[in-house]
């Protein structure tokens, strides 16, 4: 029977309501911290970005940020909220001067929403602007106003400062990653010359733009085939080179220091334009996958009055630097032409090199057309989409709003794959099932991506052929048992991504799947244990005598359990690269030939497992 639909159907929710109830709306996505592109991020980079507001605008070259387990604080030392406005600036929706272009000149900030969203999806929220020697201080939880004090007297510097801690019952039990606040903050002093942040007691600057930071971010792609071009102009920078060991492309793009993660005009015309410029300077119709191949570049342009695709501002949509003004494609083509192109004229060398990769990369492609097409009828012969993947109803490469919830699992054997195809969310939820251990893919050509059943099929999977541009899954999560077969099939799987796909790893799109180890209950309740120590409290808050169970593999966890680990309580670990090794090093350390350093590295992290279970005080 259904509902009736009346006049008490119709609500008007206000703006906490609203934004609370539809987060995705505003954030994107919630997630617990495991993911750099989930909630908790964007809430900081909201408050960020109308600090950065006011350096662009000239007021402030240091931003402080504080985090302290789940409070954070962000202190600049800008203007200051006008006193008397404070409270509609963080409570009343479309409300702030990011509307006035005169006063906020091609801000990130456009929509007056970010401060409100942080507000609204925050336990607590408290925002200071000090001004011409006086405060304003305002409270709130969840939303709700619940200490507004008068106007007081102050002999602090000017600025804003904003502390929230994120709202457990939006986020659960989050956790902040400091790689991906790291990886953020950099971003921002990149795009700022002069801009100083401090994290906790760490100073972060640059003073090379995005010549740093392609510099900071090419470790993992090992030498670079010729020395860094850096471009500058206006309001348009880039900087850029080609890999000597990566396949694919890979683009760090911004617009008004908004990390566009999904690209967008400018990005488009870049490549465009780079293609159109080198053609034309050595007079050969190349092809534009021989030109792009193994390209390393970052972007960045400033546009006033920007059009985003979405409120998280991960891809431009805008057409033209200022509304009615040049087009942004008309704009970086001409600039590119011309740098570009005086560039290879004055530095032969590496015009030279330059011409002997693309030379290189049509040679690799035409031998690989042949293999390509084998490996696409195999794929056919296969029945991909009937044995070895199970299939979700939603993907990454939609505009669908659950697009950021599209996850694919790598499960080892029937039983495990079988136990996550039943309980799986088969809207946003793949599987795809392994056959024994995968080939070790270290030092290997590309070649054996097409030649190799598991890795074509697994390829054809993820939609990556080309490029991770039309990537299938936005999380891909490598679920294997927790003892050494598992761990190995994990580690030959990650050298495939870090070999041959190594931006996926980049871009944060791979994970580790955590299930549990123990399931402790007794005839009220039950507890599941990822770890010893949660194995300890649970069986201290069971007592006395509770059953426990240690699960060997993931085809011992029953459907109906696993749906309680791979729903809204998934445990996350993701696959961050660290700078201290070139993936390169990296994979020749862990998975070339054994050697002394790699046998004391072994040994000396060695954990062994004691029977702790007599330790354990009821």
């Amino acid at each position: 029977m259904s509902a009736d639909y009346t006049d008490d159907s119709v609500r008007t929710l206000d703006w906490k309501e609203h934004i609370r109830k539809r987060p995705g709306m505003y954030i994107g996505k919630l997630g617990d911290g495991s993911s750099h592109d989930d909630g908790i991020y964007v809430l900081l980079k909201e408050i960020i970005d109308n600090a950065i507001d006011e350096y662009v605008m000239g007021y402030g070259k240091i931003i402080k940020v504080t985090i302290e387990e789940k409070t954070v604080a962000v202190r600049d030392y800008g203007r200051g909220i006008p006193l008397g406005k404070v409270d509609v600036c963080v409570s009343k929706i479309n409300t702030g001067a990011k509307y006035d272009s005169k006063v906020f000149k091609k801000a990130v900030g456009l929509n007056g929403v970010g401060s409100k969203a942080v507000n609204a999806l925050s336990f607590y929220f408290k925002v200071q602007s000090i001004r011409d020697g006086k405060t304003k201080i305002v409270e709130y939880r969840r939303g709700e106003l619940v200490f507004d004090p008068t106007i007081q007297s102050c002999d602090e510097k000017q600025g804003t400062i904003i502390t929230f801690v994120p709202d457990e019952e939006i986020f659960g039990n989050f956790r902040y990653i400091s790689e991906y606040i790291s990886e953020m903050l950099w971003n921002y002093v990149f795009l700022n010359n002069g801009l100083i942040i401090i994290l906790n007691d760490e100073k972060i600057q640059a003073k090379n733009g995005l010549l740093d930071l392609l510099e900071h971010n090419i470790n993992g792609n090992g030498p670079l085939r010729y020395p860094i071009i850096h471009i500058q102009e206006g309001d348009f920078e880039c900087a850029f080179s080609h890999s000597s060991s990566s396949y694919s492309e890979e683009y760090y793009s911004f617009v008004n220091g908004q990390h566009t993660t999904q690209g967008g005009i400018h990005q488009n015309a870049f490549r465009e334009a780079v293609v159109k410029t080198i053609r034309e300077f050595y007079g050969k119709d190349f092809d534009t996958s021989d030109i792009r191949t193994s390209l390393l570049a970052a972007i960045s342009i400033k546009v006033l009055e920007p059009v985003f695709e979405s409120q998280t501002k991960t891809k431009l949509g805008s057409l033209h630097i200022e509304p009615g003004g040049q087009s942004i494609r008309n704009y970086i083509a001409d600039i590119i032409k011309r740098h570009l192109d005086n560039y290879l004229h004055i530095h032969s060398d590496v015009a030279e090199e330059l011409y002997h990769k693309i030379i290189q990369s049509e040679k690799e492609r035409k031998d690989m057309a042949g293999i390509k097409k084998l490996a696409r009828e195999s794929i056919k012969k296969a029945s991909l989409h009937n044995k070895k993947l199970r299939d979700c109803r939603i993907h990454f490469d939609t505009n669908h709003e659950k697009r950021l919830e599209t996850t694919l699992f790598i499960t080892e054997g029937d039983s495990a794959s079988g136990s996550i195809t039943k309980s799986r969310n088969v809207q946003t939820q793949a599987v795809f099932s392994l056959k024994g251990k995968p080939l070790n893919s270290y030092g290997l050509s590309k070649k054996i991506v097409y030649q190799n059943e598991e890795f074509n099929l697994l390829q054809a999977a993820l939609n990556i052929d080309e490029t991770i541009e039309n990537l299938r899954y936005n999380n891909i999560v490598i679920a294997t048992d927790a003892d050494v077969d598992g761990m190995h099939i994990r580690l030959l799987l990650l050298t495939f991504f870090l070999q041959f796909y190594p931006d996926l790893v980049k871009t944060g799109h791979v994970y580790i799947l955590q299930t549990p180890l123990f399931r402790i209950r007794n005839k009220r309740k039950t507890l599941y244990c990822y770890s010893d120590e949660e194995r300890y409290n649970a069986i201290r808050k069971l007592k006395p005598n509770p059953e426990i169970t240690r699960f060997k593999g993931l085809g011992e966890i029953s459907p109906n359990e696993f749906k309680y680990f791979i729903g809204s309580n998934i445990r996350l670990d993701p696959v961050i690269l660290k700078g201290e090794l070139s993936i390169a090093e990296t994979l020749k350390f862990y998975m070339g030939k054994n050697t002394p350093d790699r046998q004391k590295f072994i040994i000396n992290n060695l954990r062994i497992e004691e029977n702790l279970g007599e330790e354990i005080m009821i």
